[in-house]
């Protein structure tokens, strides 16, 4: 295995646990003998809960939820260059490149590693057990799961189980959520990050290291690579792309170090550091991990359907970056009154997410509003019609915002 990749990994495990320091795991310091004895009253307080993780959650899944259609529906409709490279940025690439397309699932599990930092420190301080934690992270990864096949496959075709995709968006958040849960509770933030280190590396020798039949080892291609052998030879049921599955069995490996490193950003905002410190060490994390992505990344291309190492880093490192951007600016400079648009939609992102695919916003904005776009140049229907389901979109949530209705598992 080439040195390079391995050092420059190395050096930003380092980097993470010298400035994370005993900050990067406050559940052990809560729970010790000595702060339970000394301080009981800070053991047991509840953290103020962050608007920039509401509001970051908010921003990803607005993206999904029409955000990111509205804006590739805007590709030749104003004859401006930067409007059309933004719309293409909200296409995946056929293979190898990057789209900030590629970048919002990554976050989401990003961010889930961010809540788990602060609510698995509570569960503990509540005085729940190791093993009931894990039970409900468990039922809570069976839930998900389940209700990505029936997201994936409505209608689901039960009698022909070839046909349903086992694999989800959802799924692999409730894999990743249960794994990390089990590493945050067991690991420190030193173990956490050699946990993130191993498992790249392994999935980088792995992916040119291990011979696919026909193929050889190190293939790379959309044929040839160990992923796709792997999805078309132990995963059940259908493959989206056919011959692999974006979603499939390998590629958990290198996706979940994304939510382990999200407990690592949650811990540094849990931590008692001041906010110039957080702010340094997220946004130090951040450049250092889109910079080692990229160095990676001359060997080990930046893909989104294999999740390459130089992937996972390349996201993991934008992610801390744009929660550097939305803490500093919501919570450190308390310029809020505009998150409360991407509020709305990260307190039910859930919702939102099984909303739309089981109801459709955009016929009834078809229904509502056509008759005012009427007038409009052919092409622009569907833009306008697009802004309307994402208007309808986030009119639906706020009625649950204002109900108190927040449905979560």
């Amino acid at each position: 295995m080439p040195k390079l990749q391995f050092s420059t990994l190395a050096s930003w495990a380092a980097f993470m646990k010298q400035v994370a320091g005993p900050a990067s795991a406050p559940h052990e310091i809560l729970n010790s003998p000595a702060t339970q004895k000394t301080i009981p009253s800070i053991a047991h307080e509840k953290p103020k809960r962050l608007l920039s993780i509401d509001a970051l959650r908010g921003f990803d899944m607005l993206l999904i939820s029409g955000g990111g259609t509205f804006l590739a529906l805007m590709e030749n409709k104003t004859g401006w260059p930067w409007v059309d490279w933004l719309a293409r940025q909200m296409e995946h690439p056929a293979w190898h490149g990057f789209t900030f397309y590629d970048f919002i699932f990554p976050l989401f599990l990003f961010i889930a590693g961010v809540s788990l930092a602060f609510s698995l420190p509570n569960a503990r301080n509540l005085g729940l057990r190791k093993a009931e934690i894990y039970r409900k992270a468990f039922w809570r990864m069976l839930i998900l799961i389940t209700l990505g096949i029936f997201y994936k496959n409505a209608p689901v075709p039960f009698f022909e189980p070839s046909q349903i995709r086992v694999v989800s968006v959802l799924g692999r958040i409730g894999l990743a959520g249960f794994l990390t849960t089990l590493l945050y509770l067991n690991f420190s933030g030193y173990g956490r990050m050699a946990w993130v280190a191993v498992i790249l590396l392994f999935y980088y020798a792995a992916l040119f290291l291990i011979p696919v039949p026909g193929y050889g080892a190190g293939d790379l291609s959309i044929e040839g690579n160990l992923v796709g052998w792997i999805d078309r030879n132990f995963l059940p049921g259908r493959l989206l792309q056919g011959n692999y599955d974006e979603l499939g069995l390998l590629t958990q490996l290198p996706a979940l170090c994304l939510t382990i490193l999200g407990s690592m950003a949650g811990d540094m905002l849990r931590s008692n550091r001041r906010d110039h410190s957080k702010l340094l060490f997220l946004g130090l994390a951040g450049i250092m991990g889109v910079g080692l992505g990229l160095l990676w990344s001359l060997h080990f291309p930046i893909n989104k359907h294999l999740w390459t190492s130089s992937f996972i880093l390349l996201t993991g490192g934008m992610a801390f970056l744009f929660l550097a951007l939305f803490y500093g600016l919501i919570d450190v400079m308390k310029y809020r009154k505009w998150a409360f648009f991407f509020q709305v939609i990260g307190l039910n992102s859930l919702t939102i997410y099984l909303a739309y695919r089981f109801i459709d916003f955009s016929h009834s904005a078809h229904l509502l509003f056509s008759g005012l776009y009427a007038p409009a140049p052919e092409p622009w229907h569907e833009v306008f019609q697009a802004l309307g389901a994402l208007g309808l979109v986030w009119l639906f949530l706020y009625f649950l915002y204002r109900q108190k209705i927040f449905i979560k598992v």
